[in-house]
């Protein structure tokens, strides 16, 4: 018999919990964050109707989190961005990865944004999952702009 992961919308009492696992995944990207931005966060989850947060629990036991958030676009329906996705170190490649993004995209789909998409690092281990279950765009690059604030603003 396989694991059986059971995911759900994250809910008040996983606050603790997913806090934990979202401090995990920062310190795993080498992300700070103060405890404001996690606040912020975690209520943006709960309240905001086109952003979700969900929970993966494995005997009863919260063990990976999902955010992401749907968004218009120009040509399709509607796109669903997987913004993060992190798994309990003591639990990988037991299939959780796999179940949060199959659930996701179904729930995406279900709220009529049938494409979903995510980013990560070059390097990172978890793309031998990805390069499974995902599809690679080759040769698409990923920008990201932010002024730089020393520059003149002045052409």
């Amino acid at each position: 018999m396989g694991t059986v992961v059971e995911i759900s919308l994250l809910t008040e009492s996983d606050r603790a919990r997913w806090e934990v696992l979202a401090r995990g995944k920062d310190a795993y990207f080498g992300v700070e964050r103060g405890d404001a931005d996690y606040e912020r966060t975690w209520r943006r989850l709960l309240d905001d109707e086109q952003i979700r947060g969900i929970a993966a629990r494995l005997d009863g036991k919260m063990v990976a989190i999902a955010h992401y958030l749907f968004h218009a676009s120009v040509w399709y329906a509607g796109k669903c961005y997987l913004a993060d996705l992190f798994v309990d170190t003591e639990v990988r490649r037991r299939g959780v990865a796999t179940a949060v993004i199959e659930w996701a995209a179904r729930d995406a789909k279900e709220h009529g944004f049938p494409s979903l998409y995510w980013n990560t690092l070059e390097d990172a281990p978890a793309r031998a999952l990805y390069d499974k279950v995902g599809k690679f765009h080759q040769g698409f690059i990923l920008y990201s702009y932010r002024r730089d604030a020393s520059r003149n603003s002045t052409p």
